[in-house]
């Protein structure tokens, strides 16, 4: 298993939410996603320890795909494309 490349979405936009907790960086990936296009990719970067759940339920919520979330040390990084 070790060596397993992943596929990382291209972002179109970045939200860096690191130091911040829910509900911000929800409320940041939120009014970013709003001014994006349809199938437009948004990279949020988090370090709240809750952000993964989070943002699978918001991305459950408003339809936006949850493309891949990924964690590296103390960074959690989460895809999340714009609705059509």
């Amino acid at each position: 298993m070790s060596g397993e490349q992943i596929d990382v979405p291209v972002p179109t936009q970045t939200v860096d939410a690191r130091g911040l907790a829910c509900p911000l960086p929800i409320l940041k990936a939120k009014k970013a996603l709003s001014a994006m296009q349809s199938g437009d990719v948004l990279e949020v970067i988090t370090t709240d320890r809750h952000a993964m759940r989070d943002f699978q339920a918001f991305c459950k919520q408003t339809g936006n795909p949850l493309l891949l979330q990924r964690q590296e040390d103390d960074l959690a990084y989460h895809y999340l494309q714009r609705r059509a």
